[in-house]
């Protein structure tokens, strides 16, 4: 279809229709084991598992967000992570020397 207008024919052109990707969370494998951010009275690893029943992403104490696959009992715990959980229990007492599992 083609009108004539002052700046020249109009054009109809069909619709672009850019495909579906899916978004992936995580790119690779990961690089470092992180800590789960809970709330008091939350236990880590029923969230872990819960996550990885059900494909739920988590939020680690860095900010960073995976869906747990793997065991992270063979990666070395992120630094970020370790720091932010070390500077909460400078305040408070009764949290672990290392967060439970």
């Amino acid at each position: 279809m083609s009108i004539d207008m002052a700046n020249g024919p109009l054009t109809t052109l069909p619709a672009r229709v850019e495909p579906e990707t899916e978004h992936v969370l995580e790119t690779g494998e990961p690089a470092v084991a992180h800590i789960v951010k809970t709330e008091p009275g939350e236990s880590a690893a029923a969230k872990v598992l819960e996550a990885r029943i059900y494909g739920t992403p988590l939020e680690a104490l860095c900010g960073h967000v995976w869906v747990p696959s793997r065991d992270p009992k063979q990666l070395p715990l992120c630094d970020v992570c370790k720091d932010i959980y070390e500077a909460y229990r400078a305040f408070n007492d009764g949290l672990n020397q290392r967060p439970s599992e």
